[in-house]
């Protein structure tokens, strides 16, 4: 089956059908390209999307990847970025082995084209210019004829014609002689260029047709299984991948197989366990008796520390309603129509502030005071170095954490003091390489720094040994006479003699020993509770003025800042605002435009009721 004998008169079929099948390879080489197109723009996304809720570096995210579960999710991010690589391997193999392989093919086969093709031309033009040659030898050979013919009638007539002299009979005669030789040359002629054209002729359409079609033929196969070996190569460049991308799976389940709900409950009790007891049962008042009501309006505290003993913190603690206790509002701003400029930088006596509902409260939490200055202590300032300000639970995990960072300390620097002194034997076997008095100096600097890393590792140790029961637990007294609580007892006790010169009805009348005692226990409990539950968001606010929050309690916004509502104007003034975790303050009502979101209010205003 060849081209050349079975298609020998279908040229232009031909050139029309081999430009066909260039077509197809470059349109196939254009849809790898954009196949590859796609894998690029894929892996981009997935690396992206993996880089986007990979955790920030010193963040509290990276706390939370202590988790099975999300350490589970973590390996799932790193294996889609790995899932990523390996389309993009797809695209550069793509990329390399077809598109960049048929692109040169298909410039060396229309040069190959073009050359066959040129000479099919170049033989259909001989074979036509032969055959023009014929015609004309042919129309030559039958004009010489047709005038020998009528030459030889003119002799005849002439001959026959007995008034025509002899002369112009013997000039008829030759005149019809030279018309028969010349038919007799045209003869000749056309014979010998008619058995020429036959040999051309069967030459050009069994020898030279066909091998020009075979070649044509050979050419165009070579094209059809070339684009078979691309798709080929485009399924095997796929294959080559997916036992990585099958790995990349199998880890994915392998990590979600990982995850152990049991390890990270227990997790959730080691990060927020605060080691105390639970509150025990509140003693009934009996108000009918006016001795017993002259003491309890003295003090609340009074009914839960009789004997004025040492706070326990494994025993009852008595009467605590901590999801019900209330920041220090500051003091009230001024009226809607008042300009920015008139916001008052100094607290005006509560005698002055409007009491809304939900500070009846304030009226039983001003026989604890502490509670309200710890809090506003731990807002404002860094917290005590033995962290005796957390639950115990907690305390220990942050003192062994601080234990175990001291010793890593330590550990560097006796790494820096142990290549230093081989630096020094070096210097002092081979003088010209340096001076080993050179690195005394730092050799002392770094045996300081680890004597007195070592003191540090004793002390938070020693507070670990107490925590964990040890050592002996100080008591009252000795907490008092420490450091650790000076900062804390002349800031703090200050602020509390305010709050209770400041109370409504001015009833508080604690000694400042009781006030002492129960400051920690009291400190540890409201610290937890802010900590583990803020007040829920209510709504937005978009800040109309720049407002500079000097007063304690307030928080500073700038001029068109939006910021979570979470305690709306209760009738003196003030709203609420948190902007983070550890920012939230008050801010004049009329310096802000308030968004509430009402099932949310609804849920605020249902609390606010239990609360009274």
């Amino acid at each position: 089956m060849s081209w050349g004998t079975e298609l020998w008169d279908q040229f232009d079929n031909l050139e029309k059908h081999t430009q066909w099948g260039i077509d197809v390879l470059e349109k196939y080489i254009k849809f790898v390209k954009e196949r590859t197109e796609i894998e690029l723009s894929y892996a981009k996304q997935l690396r992206n999307l993996s880089k986007k809720y990979q955790p920030k570096k010193n963040s509290k995210e990276e706390e939370e990847y202590r988790y099975t579960s999300t350490r589970a999710f973590l390996a799932t991010l790193n294996e889609m970025n790995d899932y990523a690589g390996q389309h993009e391997v797809i695209s550069e193999n793509m990329t390399s082995l077809i598109t960049g392989e048929l692109t040169r093919y298909v410039q060396e086969l229309k040069q190959e084209r073009k050359s066959h093709f040129h000479d099919g031309r170049k033989a259909q033009q001989h074979i036509e210019t032969c055959w023009k040659q014929l015609e004309a030898s042919k129309r030559r050979f039958e004009r010489d004829c047709k005038e020998a013919d009528r030459a030889q009638q003119y002799f005849e007539k002439m001959d026959a014609d007995i008034n025509v002299t002899k002369a112009d009979v013997e000039k008829a005669r030759q005149q019809a002689q030279l018309r028969h030789q010349m038919a007799e040359d045209s003869k000749a002629e056309y014979s010998s260029t008619l058995q020429k054209f036959n040999s051309e002729q069967h030459d050009h359409y069994y020898t030279h047709i066909p091998n020009i079609f075979q070649k044509i033929q050979e050419m165009e196969e070579r094209r059809i299984v070339r684009i078979g070996e691309s798709m080929k190569t485009f399924a095997e460049v796929d294959r080559q991948v997916i036992p990585i991308i099958g790995k990349c799976l199998d880890e994915i389940t392998k990590a979600a197989e990982s995850i152990d709900h049991k390890n990270d409950s227990q997790l959730v009790i080691e990060a927020f366990k605060s080691g105390f007891e639970p509150p025990g049962d509140i003693d009934f008042e009996d108000f009918t008796q006016p001795m017993k009501r002259t003491v309890s309006e003295s003090s609340l505290s009074n009914s839960r520390g009789d004997g004025k003993s040492e706070p326990k913190f494994g025993g009852k603690s008595k009467g605590k309603l901590w999801p019900f206790i209330k920041k220090n509002k500051p003091p009230p701003p001024p009226p809607a129509s008042a300009s920015p400029s008139a916001v008052p930088n100094g607290p005006q006596s509560p005698k002055q502030q409007k009491e809304p509902l939900s500070h009846r409260f304030n009226e039983f939490m001003t026989s604890k005071p502490k509670i309200h200055c710890f809090r506003s202590l731990k807002r404002g300032g860094a917290g005590p170095e033995d962290f005796s300000n957390l639950p115990p639970e907690q305390r220990r995990k942050k003192l062994q954490q601080k234990v175990d960072e001291l010793n890593k300390d330590i550990q560097k620097e006796m790494d820096q003091r142990d290549a230093l002194t081989k630096m020094k034997d070096v210097y002092i076997k081979n003088p010209q390489m340096g001076d080993a008095a050179s690195v005394d100096h730092r050799l002392a600097e770094l045996g300081q720094n680890i004597e007195k890393l070592r003191l540090e590792v004793q002390k938070f140790e020693g507070w670990l040994a107490e925590v964990e029961g040890r050592l002996p637990l100080r008591t009252d007294q000795a907490r008092r006479q420490s450091g650790l609580y000076e900062a804390q007892n002349t800031a703090a006790v200050n602020s509390c003699a305010q709050d209770r010169e400041s109370s409504p009805d001015g009833s508080y009348t604690e000694e400042q020993s009781q006030e002492t005692e129960m400051k920690v226990p009291a400190t540890d409990f409201d610290d937890e509770f802010d900590d583990e539950e803020p007040l829920p968001t209510i709504g937005t606010c978009k800040a109309l003025y720049t407002f500079e929050g000097q007063n304690e309690g307030t928080i500073s916004v700038a001029e068109g800042e939006m910021l979570y509502v979470i305690e709306e104007d209760k009738g003196d003034g003030w709203t609420r605002i948190r902007r983070n975790e550890d920012e939230e303050g008050y801010v004049p009502t009329s310096y802000v435009e308030v968004y509430l979101d009402k099932n949310a209010k609804d849920v605020y205003k249902s609390l606010q009721k239990i609360s009274e």
